[in-house]
């Protein structure tokens, strides 16, 4: 059905205003339904910068994504071949009535980098493309030497990989020294630490007694030989094995050819490490045999990941590995001259081999064009191999965004998902002037925003809510920002139009002081730092300047080994520092001093997802979901036909639907249309069995529970203390809305966050907690942050320590301290510039924060219109 396109009249979201602003057309949309939207309707203008705004989980992103940018892709799709239609990721269609007047769409989404350290910077951006062309054609080949084809300069090719270590750069090896850390044990006291810790270690002990080898006397008394072949041998003799007995019985029993209890087969401990960190799926169990291999670099390549041919041919007087290795802005310096054509040399070269000149001069120009887009967007400190996992997910956006800028597409929609997460107020400056690049180019801008910076400077601005999950999904208002003002029940506008002066507030006397010493990691070189002891810090600086080297690596891997635990804080692949070639820095490379001994704890809370299928969810991931099955298996029904806890899992075989396999959906193959998810026909949705779902606590079967909101869940369960007490926790966190079932998929980054937090903080007990936060106020609304600001104050409350990676002002300035980090990025960044209350780092010279933070405590200094 095509439906009338709105009058050019009064709109109802245009408040007072007696005429529309001018724009050259809308997209208009009808009945939108997707995830909580209710039957929405509304237009938004192109060739602008929209900002939907609104709390965290009010149903933007399903407006601006779900039900635009899905509908877009869908329209374009539909205009290809099938064929081609197969290798695009498809979204599906969105549950809408109409959408008019929408143009093509590219979608700029919040991601962490790609798991494999191969992805680098230079791949991402397709300069890395550019400059194997530039080696390729234009280098400096030694005298008699053939042409090195572009891929040949590739580390991930096999034309370009060095042979020793496979392009990685570093070779692995385990020693004697790795694998047995205290040589004094004895074989049966685990001398050989690299073995498994369980049934298979004790396997390996039990072989070498029936081996005849003495498993009782110090490792480093046995012959050299002995120790060598159980540590590096390749043989794996198949004994008989006698558990249970003594060495002497064994060695009885192996003589008479005695029935065993079973033949085991000897594998060394080298054998067993190299095995399990090549084949085995357990992220875990490769750290674990990951901590016995020794790395060091590739002595063939020198670190450097390439054949030694590729590494021969120079340019500029670097080879192509120490070239990637240059901070962006130093390689736009280099390549100038020769982009222009006024470097030594050129002439002389233009004579004699004018094709290599001209190849020269083009593929640098085309190198420096698009390296300028990367400065204007803050991103000169980043290295053209400095790997993707090691990125934030706003380093990774601007990157991507940065493609787009050169790409000089016209005519198309931009949905980008909060394009100012992981940004220091300076760079969304930098951002706000890319954005505006690209709307003065004739495309359209629909972001979603939670940065009052980037909302102030829209054009357009479409608020959803009033609450998040099923209190929000309707449109608050549509339509210039001035228009938002006069909007009752918009906490948006609360914030937005705020003027007045922060309270001043009185920072904490610190209960003692945590130090650091010696740190360099990155670009922070034997730097020390203090943090305040039963205070709330926030630890600022502009993005790359050294912050979260300094807290989320240093500190946390200082401190988890000074308490024995896993470092969990860490969210880059396993193994991307030596795959960039840096040596790796071990934990004890920095100090601690102060009062460390008053902690009792760690807790790190970082921006890795929750899970990334539906079987996850809220409910399975902070362990309240365990309560409720013991509770369910209590029941007398339950009890009765011998049901325990795993029969109210969807997981597993027993109590879930095999129709559908506890997922409760079914996909629908449509060949080459997008897959359809349906309601399971046998559980209709329930996800479990009929007879499971006979069984009920208080009238509620246990898929009735599932479905409930953290709210309505807190009531029914306020008798339960296991259950309640993770249901408040989640409440205090503002995730009263979400229901306890809700799968992962469905989250959006900041609802994931505050359960990772919720499920730390019911956890919270007596001692000293030392808690490390990245970014805690990524993806939430100004009004999110200002709930969160109050939990962590009433952690710091309880006694425990709270430190902060933080860009937000608003937590900034309620915080007891800030250590301000740079005053740049990079190798301009990595010093203690300011440090004290918010309100002396807000009279910092020479910080980059400072101003921001001085506005933040005075709205009214902004030098914008305030009225």
């Amino acid at each position: 059905m095509r439906l009338a396109p709105l009058g050019p009249g009064p709109h109802p979201y245009w408040d007072t205003m007696s005429t529309p602003p001018a724009f050259s057309g809308y997209v208009q949309v009808r009945g939108a339904r997707e995830h909580n939207l209710k039957d929405l309707s509304l237009r938004v203008p192109r060739d602008a910068l929209v900002v939907f705004t609104g709390v965290s989980g009010s149903g933007k992103s399903s407006l601006a994504f779900g039900t635009l940018y899905a509908e877009a892709q869908r329209r374009y799709l539909e205009s290809v071949s099938p064929y081609a239609r197969r290798l695009f990721h498809q979204v599906g269609a969105p549950d809408v009535d109409a959408i008019e007047g929408l143009p093509p769409a590219v979608a700029l989404q919040q991601q962490r980098g790609a798991p494999t350290a191969r992805s680098s910077v230079g791949s991402v951006t397709t300069l890395s493309n550019l400059v194997r062309m530039l080696y390729s054609r234009a280098g400096v080949y030694p005298p008699g030497q053939d042409i090195i084809y572009a891929e040949g300069f590739s580390p991930n090719t096999p034309e370009g990989a060095c042979p020793s270590c496979h392009g990685l750069g570093r070779v692995y090896e385990v020693t004697e020294a790795s694998m047995v850390p205290d040589p004094s044990l004895t074989i049966r006291e685990r001398a050989v630490a690299a073995w498994p810790q369980a049934w298979g270690g004790q396997n390996q002990r039990d072989i070498l007694v029936s081996l005849g080898i003495n498993v009782d006397v110090p490792w480093h008394t046995l012959p050299q030989d002995t120790r060598d072949w159980i540590l590096f041998s390749d043989e794996q003799p198949v004994v008989p094995v006698y558990p249970g007995l003594t060495p002497d019985e064994t060695r009885r029993a192996v003589n008479r050819g005695a029935e065993p209890g079973y033949m085991g087969t000897f594998s060394s401990a080298r054998r067993h490490i190299l095995h399990t960190f090549a084949s085995t799926e357990s992220a875990s169990m490769k750290r674990r045999v990951q901590g016995y291999m020794v790395s060091a670099a590739c002595p063939v390549c020198r670190g450097k990941r390439l054949r030694p041919d590729a590494l021969a041919v120079t340019f500029a007087g670097y080879d192509i590995a120490d070239f990637s290795r240059l901070p962006l802005k130093q390689v736009a310096a280099l390549l100038r001259p020769y982009a222009s054509g006024h470097e030594d040399g050129h002439a002389g070269l233009l004579e004699q081999r004018p094709e290599q000149a001209l190849a020269r001069q083009r593929v640098t120009a085309d190198l420096v064009a698009r390296l300028d887009v990367l400065l204007n967007l803050g991103l000169g400190y980043l290295q053209l191999e400095r790997s993707t996992p090691t990125l934030s997910p706003g380093e990774l956006q601007r990157l991507r965004l940065a493609t787009q800028l050169y790409s000089n597409l016209f005519g198309v929609v931009y949905v980008l998902d909060e394009p100012s997460a992981g940004l220091h107020p300076a760079d969304t400056e930098a951002l706000l002037a890319a954005l505006a690049g690209l709307k003065a180019a004739g495309n359209s801008l629909f972001v979603v925003e939670h940065d009052l910076d980037v909302v102030r400077r829209a054009d357009w601005i479409v608020d959803v809510g009033p609450g998040a999950g099923e209190h929000g999904g309707e449109i608050l208002y549509s339509g210039p920002p001035e228009g938002l003002r006069r909007v009752d029940g918009s906490r948006t506008a609360e914030y937005l139009f705020r003027t007045a002066p922060q309270p001043a507030r009185h920072p904490r006397i610190p209960a003692g002081w945590l130090e650091l010493h010696g740190v360099t990691r990155h670009n922070l070189q034997d730097l020390s730092a203090r943090f305040p002891l039963g205070a709330l810090t926030c630890v600022t600086g502009v993005s790359g300047s050294g912050k979260s080297s300094l807290v989320s690596l240093a500190l946390a891997e200082t401190l988890a080994a000074h308490f024995g635990q896993e470092n969990t804080g860490q969210d880059r692949a396993p193994g991307a520092e030596e795959e960039l070639g840096e040596t790796p820095v071990a934990p004890s490379a920095a100090r601690l001093g102060g009062d460390v001994a008053a902690l009792t704890r760690l807790v790190q809370v970082n921006q890795k997802p929750i899970g990334r299928t539906p079987r996850s969810n809220m409910a399975t991931y902070t362990g309240l979901f365990d309560h409720v099955r013991k509770l369910f298996a209590a029941t007398p029904l339950a009890r009765v036909r011998g049901y325990g806890a795993g029969r109210f899992s969807f997981n597993v075989k027993g109590g879930r639907c095999e129709h559908c396999q506890g997922e409760g959906w079914v996909m629908v193959e449509l060949l080459f249309l997008p897959s359809v998810y349906a309601p399971c026909p046998v559980c209709h949705g329930a996800r479990y069995n009929a007879a499971t779902l006979e069984v009920q606590l208080r009238g509620r079967n246990v898929a009735e529970v599932l479905g409930m909101t953290v709210d309505a869940a807190w009531t029914f369960f306020k008798d339960d203390p296991a259950v309640f007490r993770s249901l408040d926790t989640l409440r205090e966190v503002g995730l009263g809305y979400l229901r306890l079932g809700q799968p992962a998929t469905e989250l959006s980054g900041g609802e994931a966050q505050r359960i990772k937090l919720a499920t730390e903080l019911q956890r919270a007990g007596r001692g000293h907690t030392l808690y490390l936060l990245d970014e805690p106020t990524t993806g939430l609304h100004p009004a999110d942050v200002e709930r969160l600001a109050r939990q962590l104050d009433r952690l710091v409350e309880a006694g425990h320590t709270v430190i902060a990676v933080e860009h937000d002002m608003q937590l900034v300035v309620g915080s007891d301290w800030v250590i301000d980090v740079g005053p740049g990025a990079g190798d301009e960044g990595g010093q203690l510039v300011a440090q004290g209350a918010p309100a002396q780092v807000a009279q910092a010279r020479g910080s980059r924060t400072a101003p921001y933070l001085a506005r933040a405590l005075d709205p009214s200094e902004r030098g914008i219109d305030t009225r």
